[in-house]
């Protein structure tokens, strides 16, 4: 039987040093239905060099000035025609075996819209900072907690990314929050307790830099979601939600792996 097709849409702006690691992690993981599309936001760092030297193996590209992340990928989005869609930023990148799971995954599990493994932090330079796997997705704790969905993880349907109405562009950061939510709403999303990606994590990260302005658009989903007031005892349930949370990634020894070695980088 033929694999469905996974389309990887890969947003980028000046990230030359990341971004052959991001791709090539990509291009490796030798499944045999990709559909690899770069949107860079014309960067001024020798990016596109990158990008032609993997041009073969990419099904579309465009390096132009647009609109931000966001705007990149509905713009990349657009081009997609895969039944499987997930994106990953160029300084992050997946690891071996990830895209098969995620596509074996779905065809076993009809009823989930999305699904996501879990995930290493890694340094500037790919070192390993730690293992973390996350809890299975419980809206409810997501709204009383924050979006702890590794988005480099996350793989969904394409009939299900078109019934929510794909990505809101209102959002730079929280984008991913957002559409798990919406997601979540028409659809189960499943966990597979493998890690899938390796995410990036040093003192320029974009999350890290605009923290306030993620937290921000967090709140203004969450608004979207409850509407003009929050629950009652709103301050409580998320002291009760953060306890629970914590009390199942102990349960399932989730804040670094601790049983056997990493798996190795592609790089």
């Amino acid at each position: 039987m033929t694999p469905p097709r996974i389309s990887v849409v890969v947003p980028s702006y000046n990230q030359a040093r990341w971004l052959g690691i991001a791709l090539r992690s990509i291009v490796r993981q030798r499944y045999p239905e990709l559909e690899l599309i770069v949107i860079d936001g014309g960067s001024t760092d020798g990016s596109q060099d990158i990008i032609r030297d993997l041009e073969a193996h990419i099904a579309y590209w465009v390096s132009e000035p647009d609109g931000g992340q966001v705007h990149g990928l509905i713009k990349g989005f657009a081009r997609a025609t895969g039944d499987i869609l997930c994106w990953i930023n160029s300084d992050d990148l997946m690891l071996a075996g990830s895209m098969r799971e995620a596509a074996n995954y779905l065809l076993e599990h009809p009823e989930a819209g999305a699904v996501y493994g879990d995930t290493i932090w890694i340094d500037e330079d790919g070192r390993t900072l730690k293992g973390q796997r996350e809890i299975d997705f419980d809206r409810n704790l997501w709204l009383h907690t924050h979006n702890y969905v590794p988005g480099m993880s996350m793989y969904w349907r394409r009939s299900v990314f078109e019934q929510v109405g794909g990505l809101d562009p209102r959002y730079d950061l929280a984008m991913d929050a957002d559409l798990w939510l919406r997601i979540s709403q028409v659809s189960r999303i499943g966990h597979v307790r493998q890690f899938w990606s390796g995410m990036r994590y040093y003192p320029e990260q974009k999350n890290r830099r605009l923290r306030a302005k993620s937290n921000a658009e967090d709140e203004m989903i969450r608004a979207g979601y409850w509407g003009r007031d929050r629950p009652p005892l709103h301050g409580a349930r998320r002291a009760v939600a953060k306890g629970i949370r914590v009390f199942r990634r102990l349960a399932t020894r989730s804040y670094d792996w601790q049983n056997g070695p990493l798996p190795a980088f592609l790089e």
